[in-house]
């Protein structure tokens, strides 16, 4: 239970309850955004005026800020979450910047700006712990000071004022309390949990479900303690992040006053012609279509998150795809936010930034639609990045998005057009085990051998020297020896396929012709880290257009055989733990079913489908349908991607 408060914010019903639980849905998503387009400000080369050493304590603002937004975004998935649970829909709008005043209480400025000393204070003053008391960073500060006070003589609910989101989050936890003892938990926790999401549809670790009133004190608790580090003090909240970044970039300006880590991106931009004087216009013909694009993609990415957040039941597969989406769209905006704070704004001046705008028409779609309208809005917008990549270096945003655009279209298909048939009922139907691939012609090719009762193939490229066929069958896999060297009639079929399905690669499969059964997918989907090796998947795996059981996956980022190892990691000395760090997620519903593994170009691993990650020892770290799992061995969240590939420089 959070402590009391010594002033009181009021709730008297269910409908109070909601409208607090939007404000503070918009100020996750407000202050998310801030701290975006501060991270996307900063500088990525010594060619830009900077150090290696300072480009090192860049690069480590960078991963620090890059992680607050990823809680930031957590924070609103619990927030909506609570919403789910209270029977209302989720809220994923937010207003435009500069926020205008009035719509947040006096003390919170929201404004875009890029990295400084100022931005630095007032990203402070936004998180400080709830009894501290500290000056906002200059310049951000609202002109007239105003109330907004409690009006508990109106039904209709009203702002209210708070001193910090920890006031704001124990009023709403107090307001929960009070409608339990008055109704109840079952009458207040009326909304079914298939309107939320957790870690299956997003690898955030944290994220849960709530369903009752333990479990929204907990989503609370994590969303106050993760940002301002109270009521106990914690080295990783966001307060502490932002105070350590704060204090490195002092010492840097004190030994080098002429240092500036940022490009000096506008101070609230935009691409309107109305003349104010807290907006920068972006004049610059190619900077306005660069933040017009990253504009379109943001807008994109929160209508797939608003479908994700579906309040009606969907299958967890088209959940889990649409979830991936707006995952693979928040990369791509990113791409394109940094890509244009390098283009003038047309000042003289500054340089642009992507202005977060969302229009009007953004929400959700008719669920039976709504992959066909995403995938055409996001073939449009490839189709534009790709003209725009002529001028302006995106990294293959445009093919990217095509590619998107294609997945769209898959779930649509493959769920869309019988939405209101059947809800996951398609899940609980078990596959039945894959058909064998048609006998191949195996004459003159030594890696291939048959008998009347069974073939037995091995895979050269996809072998890694576990060295299960030559140790279990020595007399069947006679290794270094010249011609034929598999002699699958050594051994009986029994005998060869238990061989085969301990093969953690798949270099080893066979096809049966005695009657008996075929390779079948197993009962549960399963990705093992190897201690300073690869990944081992078992699973039904769907993988660059092609099917397989098994499989081993490079993760040192080393492997000339991507997306598959090849013992690189030997030679180039890799060390990662085989036993990470547990994160908390809820057990799978279904574990089977198709395992979708796209590799990124240039990046990770995305896996989509039912799966449980573990340990080489077996113990489960995570469970979830969609994860990005590092390929370029620099991630310091592995085996999860923290987008380390783009600042190495990884190439796949």
């Amino acid at each position: 239970m959070m402590p009391p408060m010594t002033a009181d914010i009021v709730v008297q019903d269910r409908e109070e309850l909601i409208f607090l639980l939007c404000e503070a849905a918009e100020f996750e998503h407000a202050v998310m955004c801030t701290y975006l387009y501060a991270m996307w400000s900063l500088k990525r080369a010594e060619g830009e005026g900077v150090t290696s050493d300072e480009l090192a304590a860049i690069d480590r603002w960078r991963a620090q800020f890059r992680q607050v937004a990823r809680e930031e975004m957590l924070h609103l998935a619990l927030v909506n979450n609570i919403l789910a649970s209270l029977g209302a829909a989720p809220h994923l709008w937010k207003p435009e910047f500069p926020v205008r005043p009035g719509h947040f209480p006096a003390d919170v400025v929201m404004r875009l700006s890029p990295f400084s000393g100022a931005a630095l204070d007032h990203f402070l003053y936004i998180e400080r712990p709830e009894t501290d008391h500290i000056a906002d960073g200059a310049g951000f500060d609202h002109a007239n000071r105003y109330q907004r006070a409690a009006r508990p003589d109106l039904l209709s609910p009203t702002p209210q004022d708070y001193a910090s989101q920890g006031h704001l989050y124990h009023g709403i936890e107090r307001g929960l309390a009070r409608l339990v003892e008055q109704w109840g938990e079952d009458k207040v926790f009326v909304g079914h949990d298939q309107a939320q999401v957790c870690g299956a549809e997003f690898g955030l670790p944290g994220l849960f479900k709530v369903s009752d009133l333990k479990s929204a004190y907990r989503a609370l608790e994590e969303i106050v303690t993760q940002g301002e580090g109270a009521p106990a003090h914690s080295e990783t909240s966001h307060y502490a992040r932002f105070a350590q970044v704060k204090r490195e970039y002092v010492q840097l300006k004190e030994a080098r006053p002429a240092f500036e880590p940022a490009r000096p991106a506008a101070e609230n931009p935009t691409l309107s012609d109305a003349p104010r004087p807290d907006l920068t216009r972006i004049t610059n013909p190619t900077a306005a279509k660069t933040v017009d694009l990253g504009n379109a993609i943001y807008a994109l990415m929160m209508r797939v998150l608003a479908q994700v957040f579906s309040p009606a039941p969907l299958p967890n597969e088209l959940r889990a795809g649409l979830a991936v989406g707006s995952t693979e769209l928040m990369y791509l905006l990113q791409m394109v936010g940094e890509a244009a704070t390098m283009l003038a704004a047309g000042d003289g001046k500054t340089t642009a930034g992507v202005t977060f705008s969302l229009p009007r028409s953004a929400g959700q779609l008719v669920q039976s639609c709504a992959g066909q309208i995403l995938s055409e809005r996001t073939r449009e917008l490839g189709q534009a990045a790709a003209a725009l990549e002529r001028e302006v270096p995106l990294g293959g945003v445009g093919a990217r998005l095509a590619a998107l655009a294609s997945r769209f279209d898959d779930l649509h298909d493959r769920f869309e057009a019988h939405i209101s048939l059947s809800v996951d009922q398609t899940a609980r139907v078990k596959a039945p085990p894959r058909a064998s691939e048609a006998p191949a012609d195996a004459r003159g090719d030594p890696n291939v051998a048959s008998t009347k009762d069974i073939t037995v193939r091995f895979n050269t490229k996809r072998c890694i020297h576990s060295r299960h066929c030559v140790l279990e069958a020595p007399s069947v896999f006679r290794a270094n020896t010249p011609g034929a060297w598999i002699h699958p009639e050594a051994a009986s079929v029994e005998h060869l396929v238990r061989v085969a399905h301990n093969c953690p690669s798949g270099a080893i499969t066979y096809d049966r012709h005695d009657g008996g059964p075929q390779e079948a997918p197993p009962e549960a989907n399963v990705v093992r880290v190897r201690e300073n090796g690869p990944y081992a998947v078992a699973a039904d795996i769907a993988m660059s257009g092609d099917t397989m059981t098994r499989a081993t996956l490079c993760r040192c980022g080393q492997s000339k055989n991507k997306p598959f190892c090849d013992n690189s990691h030997i030679k180039a000395g890799f060390r990662a733990t085989g036993e990470p760090d547990k994160i908390e997620s809820d057990p799978l519903e279904f574990r089977a079913g198709t395992l979708s593994i796209d590799s990124l170009p240039d990046g990770p691993l995305q896996v989509m489908g039912n799966v449980e990650i573990c340990a080489g020892t077996g113990r489960t770290v995570a469970r979830a349908q969609n994860a990005r799992l590092c390929r370029c061995g620099g991630s310091s969240t592995k085996p999860f991607c923290d987008g380390t590939h783009a600042r190495i420089g990884f190439k796949s």
